[in-house]
C-alpha cells in the first residue's frame, strides 16, 4: 500500500488543479495573451506541482521509509537511497 493512502484524494484534487492550471495555459497561448501574464500562471502551476511533489516526499518519507528502517537491511538502505535521489531530482528540477 502506498505510503501517501491517507492523502490520496487531497493529492487526486491537487492535480486535478493542476491539470486545469494547465489547460487554462494552454487557452492563454491560442488567446495570444500577454506573455509575462502566461509566464505567472506558469509560475503558478510549477508551484503547485513543487508542492505536490513535497506532500509525496513527506508521506514516503513517514511510511515507506519509515518502515524499511524498522525493519532494516538491504531495504532500508534501498529506501533510504531511492529518497535522496528524488530529493536530488527535486532540487535540480
Amino acid at each position: 500500500m502506498p505510503g501517501y493512502i491517507d492523502s490520496k484524494t487531497d493529492l487526486v484534487r491537487r492535480l486535478r488543479q493542476v491539470e486545469g492550471q494547465v489547460r487554462g495555459l494552454g487557452r492563454m497561448v491560442d488567446e495570444d495573451q500577454y506573455c509575462i501574464d502566461i509566464l505567472t500562471q506558469v509560475a503558478a502551476a510549477t508551484r503547485a506541482l513543487q508542492a505536490v511533489s513535497i506532500k509525496l516526499l513527506d508521506e514516503h518519507l513517514r511510511h515507506c521509509v519509515s518502515d524499511a528502517i524498522t525493519e532494516g537491511g538491504a531495504t532500508a538502505d534501498l529506501k533510504v537511497a531511492e529518497a535522496s535521489a528524488a530529493i536530488a531530482r527535486l532540487v535540480r528540477s
